[in-house]
């Protein structure tokens, strides 16, 4: 970090950490039928107990699973050989500040439930798991903020803000697994967007762990404060290639009395842009999600055992969801501006209570579980412009089937905030041609003015497509980032950027 940054240091010394080896003195390779090598990452367990203690440093094999790929699964099954648990702020910055100084890879783990495999580790990788940092703070009720540790579940930190009558503004589906830190290093959306904005409008704060053993304190009680760069924008979606977040504040807002919700069907985006235009302009403010689900995908739900809201049959449909403060005045509010869509909607279904309103979130997330069981599948996660959604689609659809002729996409999203996930089924039994797919899908994202990341980031994943959505120009800057902060490039490295001669990657 340069010298002019407000820091404070540790100072607690690394006993042991003269001793260890650095990293890149790998044992000479095995013979064809002998056992495999022991990972040179061992040697270091020592030093790093001597910083969380023995109890905290796990190594492998027989690992558990959740140490070695992404809770959803995905192409990259990576190897857990240590795992390091540190149990403060002061104790990440240590683990950092020691691995930099041997030049030891290693990264960072939060509930691994992004889609980009960011976390996978390689063999020779120091995990650093934020598991331990669990801690949250008193809920400021005046200023309506709460302080977590990075290893805070999103599901703890939305109970903690209920009790108080609050609510957190980030919603997931993998709220349960999905912690703090992750959700503010990947710059999580969720559910929400549309009315509420992505994790980084949400963080007042934030405790970073650098390379060298800094940590720095990015937070202010003022409201109003631009005297010079906003630090902590850099580290909010940067994946934990800059440094780790140990702690956040995050701005909470009073909790909704009551919700509304709808469930619609329609023939085509720009009728689902009226729907969105008209509930919007109906009830300023209220709307908090705007759910589409094209007909495909709608259709894995027959056989579940879900209810569905409304009959197969339709092209789209749409589940919208209100907060309101005065159920009763805001529900004819909704009838009415429905009424008025008649022209537009082909079937709709209003909840009139809470019971509702869950069986028509239960068909909405029930649809991703359901598509994954389609194997093998090509997931992506993308944002378009709405206008030019339909359009989109169309040329992936048409640049797919003279290829695979059987080919299905299966398309979800959050039409509100341009974000959809497509899968495409291409009818083979195989995923060799998982590159193939990915780039007639991200080439036409790019034309029609997308992004290949919507909401779980570039990990190892996208990291060779990042030039499809960034210019030269900002992935320079990047870069330049990067050099700074971890100028030995042995934190996250590989993820979202390669690194000069780097190897580290292949788990």
């Amino acid at each position: 970090m340069p010298a002019s940054a407000a820091t404070t240091t540790p100072e607690a010394a690394v006993a042991a950490s003269e001793a260890a080896p650095a990293a890149g003195n790998a044992p000479a390779a095995a013979a064809p039928d002998a056992a495999p090598a022991r990972p040179a990452v061992l040697d270091h367990a020592p030093a790093l107990a001597a910083i969380v203690g023995d109890r905290h440093v796990l190594t492998g094999p027989g690992l558990p699973a959740r140490y070695t790929q992404d809770l959803w699964g995905s192409d990259r099954e990576g190897v857990a050989s240590l795992v390091v648990r540190p149990g403060s702020a002061q104790e990440v910055a240590l683990v950092l500040r020691y691995c930099h100084e041997h030049r030891q890879p290693m990264v960072v783990q939060g509930g691994m439930t992004g889609l980009v495999s960011g976390g996978v580790p390689g063999a020779e990788e120091v995990i650093v798991s934020t598991e331990r940092l669990t801690a949250v703070g008193p809920v400021d009720t005046a200023a309506a903020t709460v302080t977590a540790q990075a290893g805070v579940t999103l599901a703890v930190l939305q109970a903690v803000a209920a009790g108080h009558g609050l609510a957190v503004p980030i919603d997931l589906a993998s709220k349960d697994s999905a912690t703090i830190g992750g959700c503010v290093a990947t710059n999580a959306g969720g559910v929400n967007v549309v009315g509420h904005g992505m994790t980084r409008q949400h963080v007042r704060s934030l405790q970073v762990a650098c390379t060298d053993g800094t940590l720095l304190d990015l937070s202010t009680p003022l409201v109003k404060d631009n005297a010079g760069y906003d630090l902590k924008q850099l580290f909010i979606g940067s994946e934990g290639t800059l440094g780790v977040i140990t702690e956040a504040t995050i701005a909470l807002r009073p909790a909704a009395a009551d919700r509304l919700g709808a469930f619609c069907a329609v023939a085509d985006i720009p009728a689902a842009l009226r729907l969105l235009a008209a509930v919007r302009s109906a009830l300023p403010g209220a709307l908090t999600a705007f759910e589409v689900m094209w007909a495909d995908a709608y259709a894995v739900l027959d056989g579940t055992g879900v209810r569905l809201p409304l009959p197969q049959g339709h092209p789209l449909y749409i589940l919208l969801e209100c907060e309101s403060a005065r159920a009763s005045a805001d529900q004819a509010v909704l009838l009415d501006c429905l009424d008025g869509l008649s022209e537009v909607l082909l079937d709709t279904a209003v909840a009139t209570d809470a019971a509702d309103l869950r069986t028509f979130w239960q068909a909405r997330e029930r649809v991703p579980s359901e598509v994954l069981r389609m194997q093998p599948l090509f997931g992506f996660d993308v944002s378009l412009p709405a206008q030019a959604l339909s359009d989109c689609l169309d040329a992936i659809r048409a640049e797919l089937t003279p290829v695979w002729p059987r080919v299905r996409l299966l398309v979800f999203g959050h039409l509100g905030d341009d974000n959809v996930h497509l899968a495409v089924v291409t009818g083979e039994a195989t995923r060799k041609r998982k590159a193939e797919v990915e780039h007639i899908v991200y080439r036409a994202v790019s034309a029609y003015g997308g992004s290949i990341s919507a909401e779980h980031g570039i990990g190892f994943e996208k990291r060779d497509y990042l030039d499809y959505t960034r210019s030269p120009q900002e992935i320079e800057i990047m870069r330049a980032l990067k050099r700074t902060f971890d100028p030995r490039g042995v934190l996250n490295r590989g993820r979202v950027l390669t690194w000069p001669g780097d190897d580290a990657d292949a788990c």
